[in-house]
């Protein structure tokens, strides 16, 4: 059910303000106006007046712009009031019941790892083991447990798997002829965007703009385009304005900029109490010891350890992924996401709701997926607090759409219809020859989606891809570089015979 605008802008804001008044930019505004009392430009007749002016002349008043800007494109516009919770999640039932027993088969393949191994899922550290672990922090990757007994949860073709089993129950007898024609390995009717309206989207991405990391290595002397793009950059960030710096990156970053750019897209600063925040979770890290802590060593080492751009930052990845797993924050973006978090049950209480806890906190058990979702950040933040939050907020924004069943337009299963769509509709011959050896697309760009091509591309070039992502605030622009990648290769793949061959 639609709203009307008026009531859907009533209730973003109520929600916004809702949101905003529990943070600590509430509390150092409300300060910041007690301060600007006692100074002499402040009269009591225009009081309200006066304390704005203040508050927009300090800069205050930008800040609260980026956090609304902020909220707003994390948080999806909200549902009709009359609708049910679970609508915000996902409005369509049969998403949310494929992504409900998918949860249960991670889960059970946790569990039984645990009964194995006899492991528990989670144990207090003898006080010796945390002084050794805090003595270690900063080269935890020297360290050579044995982890030939733990396997990963589930592999990438797995979740394809269950992706090519989605139905929608009510298209089961085939009466919609259209979606019939679709030979691709997704079977269900999603509406997914065509080249018109996918040029309209990304029109700044239209070949009479400027682009970095195209342009700057053109005919035409590059520094035309790259020196004014640099001063356009610094000025953003001089300006400090959220929605200004996502409208900028969208023709690619400056490599000396997108640290700070990209903070500012992602409304982080790294605040004291942000760092007081990652060393809490460092503490939980050196005091419990996790199951899930065995299999981030054993992903670690199986990607990055093996990666000739990764390897140099072993240890910040423990350090990130450690603590990840334990940010109950992150439970907040399962009010908009189709996920829920998996539970587990204190020993002997099991079914008993309040003996309940989430399982690992922070509610996340795909751990090979994170760790080249965080590699690339590594080479931009050398701070691990602020490294921390810019993955963080990466994760919750777009990252765990790579990882759950819905019917987002940046999901897994858009992005696979996406991909599909466009070629089938702009290289039918390709795509029909791939068909016929048994070299599905699909099975081939799947793993580069899902980890939105880390470790697929150059880092230099994977993070103009994820300029765009931001800038465009969707990761649709994934599925689009992999069908021009096929486009790309055209010619050779149609030779092929194999599925190794297209590979």
């Amino acid at each position: 059910a639609m709203l009307d605008p008026d009531t859907g802008l009533s209730l973003t804001i109520a929600r916004i303000v809702q949101r905003l008044k529990g943070s600590s930019l509430h509390s150092q505004l409300e300060r910041q106006a007690r301060v600007s009392l006692h100074k002499p430009e402040i009269k009591l007749e225009s009081l309200k007046e006066d304390i704005k002016e203040f508050l927009k002349a300090s800069g205050w008043e930008k800040k609260l712009q980026n956090a609304v800007y902020s909220e707003l494109n994390v948080f999806p516009s909200p549902c009709h009031p009359a609708a049910p919770p679970e609508h915000t999640k996902e409005p369509l039932a049969y998403m949310r019941k494929a992504q409900g027993s998918w949860e249960k088969r991670i889960l059970k393949s946790l569990n039984s790892m645990c009964t194995e191994l006899s492991i528990p899922l989670a144990q207090k550290r003898p006080v010796s083991e945390q002084k050794e672990l805090l003595n270690k922090w900063n080269e935890m990757g020297t360290d050579e447990p044995d982890l030939s007994l733990f396997r990963p949860v589930y592999a990438p073709k797995d979740f394809l798997e269950v992706l090519m089993n989605l139905r929608n129950p009510n298209y089961e007898n085939g009466e919609q002829p259209s979606f019939r024609s679709h030979l691709g390995l997704i079977q269900v009717p999603l509406k997914v965007k065509d080249i018109p309206e996918l040029k309209e989207d990304f029109s700044e991405l239209g070949l009479n703009i400027g682009q970095l990391g195209i342009d700057d290595s053109a005919q035409v002397p590059p520094e035309f385009f790259e020196n004014e793009h640099v001063r356009v950059g610094q000025k953003v960030l001089a300006e400090q304005d959220s929605a200004a710096a996502q409208q900028y990156v969208r023709q690619g970053c400056p490599t000396a900029l997108r640290a700070d750019l990209w903070a500012l897209i992602l409304n982080i600063s790294n605040q004291p109490e942000d760092v007081l925040y990652y060393e809490q979770l460092k503490s939980n890290v050196i005091q419990h010891d996790l199951l899930v802590d065995s299999l981030i060593y054993k992903d670690v080492k199986l990607t990055a350890s093996n990666d000739d751009y990764y390897f140099v930052f072993e240890d910040y990845l423990y350090q990130v992924l450690l603590c990840f797993s334990r940010d109950t924050s992150v439970l907040e973006h399962f009010t908009y996401s189709s996920a829920t978090p998996p539970k587990s049950y204190i020993r002997g209480k099991l079914g008993m709701e309040e003996y309940a806890v989430f399982y690992p906190p922070n509610g996340k058990l795909n751990y090979n997926s994170f760790i080249l979702s965080v590699a690339p950040l590594c080479f931009l933040y050398h701070e691990p607090s602020k490294l921390y939050q810019i993955f963080r907020e990466m994760y919750v924004r777009f990252f765990f759409r790579l990882h759950s069943i819905s019917s987002h337009p940046s999901g897994i299963v858009s992005l696979c219809l996406l991909f599909e769509t466009l070629l089938q509709t702009h290289l039918p011959q390709l795509f029909y020859h791939l068909r016929e050896i048994g070299a599905q697309p699909l099975r081939i760009s799947f793993k580069w989606m899902v980890r939105a091509f880390s470790g697929y591309l150059a880092t230099d070039q994977l993070l103009l891809l994820w300029d765009r992502i931001l800038g465009y605030n969707s990761l649709e622009i994934l599925a689009v570089l992999a069908a021009a990648v096929f486009a790309f290769r055209a010619v050779n793949l149609m030779e092929v015979t194999s599925l190794a061959a297209a590979e």
